[in-house]
């Protein structure tokens, strides 16, 4: 049964999660004006970095300067990604223009967790709980958690909607421990697995588990799969997902290399307001800003959006 939101939230992750991936260099002040131009969208959240090391993430050995040389757009909240202590304390040094919010980020699959966090299950877990704590000392609000691989592994093969529900409960468990309320999930399809009835299967298995944690998705294209797959969760009323301009992206971590990265942000905001789901999104200019990300990077990239681009114009010819 379809139960369609009347608006969904945009989390635009090009910026952070397409350049870490991209052999590159990509220069800083492309970086920087990608993500101005992003801000004049209409989108409303927008991932412009990681804080992490550049020897295991060299495209962004650069985080400190593109956040200290983006123009901060008044309606949009920038966040950035962040793994120990020490990400924390360079996001805190940009608190006047980063909205800091801390996630417990966990895997599904143990052997991804290992190839993307070089930790095992329970030792990942453990830093997670150290890190809420250090987020709750902090003052960051931790509400969140991310789970990667949610719904399958290049390394683990199928997962099941059990191993998501348990890690979820390891999630909010963690939350507990550090003296916070964990109120919201990110199903993370990083290798793309999905299929619309597996979203179902999954989403019903978690909101079953945890009838009061709004579920979010954070889709992957990397088998052509990812737009129905948005649609599937669309019709369940799922209001919160992240995509990347231009379809930019893919786990760096995933050892799948060349797939698809995010579901393109364009392709998303298309559907929607062609289903009369309101975005606040400029859909020609969310384009532009696709095609300048296409241009930096140097090669074509996944969106069918991008070269067909929007209906308005269209539209207003036959009108």
């Amino acid at each position: 049964m379809s139960d369609l939101p009347q608006r969904i939230i945009i989390t635009e992750e090009g910026p952070r999660e397409g350049f870490q991936i991209e052999p590159g260099p990509i220069r800083t002040e492309d970086k920087i004006r990608f993500i101005d131009l992003l801000s004049n969208t209409g989108l409303s959240r927008i991932q412009v970095c990681s804080f992490v090391s550049p020897r295991l993430v060299p495209g962004w050995a650069d985080a400190d300067a593109v956040v200290a040389g983006f123009t901060p757009n008044d309606s949009v909240d920038y966040t950035a990604l962040w793994f120990n202590q020490r990400g924390i304390d360079r996001a805190l040094t940009f608190q006047n223009k980063l909205t800091l919010e801390g996630s417990v980020h966990l895997s599904a699959s143990e052997p991804f967790s290992i190839s993307n966090l070089n930790r095992d299950r329970a030792t990942n877990l453990e830093k997670m709980r150290e890190q809420t704590k250090a987020h709750v000392s902090a003052d960051i609000p931790t509400h969140h958690i991310t789970l990667m691989a949610a719904f399958g592994c290049n390394f683990a093969g199928d997962i099941s909607p059990e191993q998501v529900v348990a890690t979820v409960r390891d999630g909010v468990d963690a939350g507990l421990a550090a003296g916070t309320s964990i109120t919201s999930v990110s199903l993370c399809d990083t290798m793309g697995w999905a299929n619309p009835s597996l979203i179902q299967r999954v989403i019903g298995a978690v909101r079953d588990a945890f009838p009061t944690l709004q579920v979010e998705l954070h889709l992957h294209d990397t088998r052509g799969l990812g737009i129905a797959n948005a649609h599937a969760g669309l019709q369940l009323g799922v209001t919160h997902f992240d995509t990347a301009a231009g379809g930019l992206g893919g786990c760096p971590f995933a050892k799948h290399k060349g797939a698809p990265g995010n579901i393109a942000t364009e392709e998303l905001v298309l559907l929607a307001e062609e289903l009369g789901i309101h975005t606040g999104v400029d859909l020609d200019a969310l384009i532009d800003a696709g095609q300048f990300a296409e241009s930096i990077v140097g090669h074509t990239l996944p969106s069918a959006t991008l070269k067909g681009g929007s209906l308005n114009s269209l539209r207003q010819n036959v009108s």
